[in-house]
């Protein structure tokens, strides 16, 4: 009975010591709640009385309806603010897959430039923006707008002007003025002038003079 008896107060001696740990644990976490709770007081007062002493530095008054108000429109936007949020978390993702393709295009770019550069497209682009500003300098709206007006017919004319046969006969005519000698010219009488009149290739050639003006003349008179 005795040992019945010893054993039941040890058991209890056993569970007290438990329920006083746990009592200490709580009066333990209750202090640093406690404590947690005097420090935030003291940061919050501090942040409040700087904020405070900040607005009104700036003359900055707070109205108590604004501020009501400034909660009440922040609560019914919060769907809004967590869909901007969300935006941004897909914008910043974008941005990441992209960023290596942007940094290739940068970089194609400034090789491609780099390539007219050594090319002298640049300095090509230079002298050509000084044609223009000839252009500009030696002719005026007028001759700019009756180019505008004939433009067509201009085009016409350097279309068949670039034909390979034309194209043929101009270098054959620039090639024949080039290899004459104009201090060797020789002289021609009438009579000599008559007697190459009758050769085959000067009738050939008269031949082609007149057939030439005679259309050249129909055409201007239609």
């Amino acid at each position: 009975m005795a040992d019945n008896n010893s054993k039941q107060i040890a058991e209890l001696n056993q569970k007290v010591d438990t329920i006083l740990e746990y009592v200490n644990q709580q009066r333990l976490k209750s202090q640093a709640i406690d404590d947690l709770i005097a420090d935030a007081s003291i940061i919050g007062k501090d942040v409040y009385d700087s904020t405070v002493k900040a607005l009104d530095d700036h003359e900055v008054v707070l109205e108590p309806d604004q501020l009501r108000e400034l909660g009440i429109r922040l609560a019914q936007n919060v769907g809004n603010f967590n869909s901007m949020l969300d935006t941004l978390g897909s914008t910043m993702d974008l941005m990441k897959d992209v960023g290596p393709i942007v940094n290739e295009v940068i970089i194609d770019t400034t090789k491609k430039l780099h390539e007219f550069e050594q090319k002298g497209y640049f300095e090509f682009m230079k002298e050509f923006g000084r044609i223009i500003d000839n252009i500009v300098t030696h002719y005026d709206v007028e001759d700019v707008r009756m180019l505008a007006d004939n433009v067509v017919a201009i085009m016409d004319t350097v279309k068949n002007l670039t034909q390979p046969e034309m194209l043929k006969s101009v270098d054959n005519a620039v090639r024949v003025f080039a290899s004459l000698e104009m201090d060797d010219i020789p002289q021609y009488s009438v009579f000599k002038v008559m007697r190459e009149m009758n050769k085959p290739e000067m009738k050939k050639a008269l031949g082609f003079f007149v057939t030439f003006m005679k259309n050249l003349s129909k055409n201007n008179i239609n």
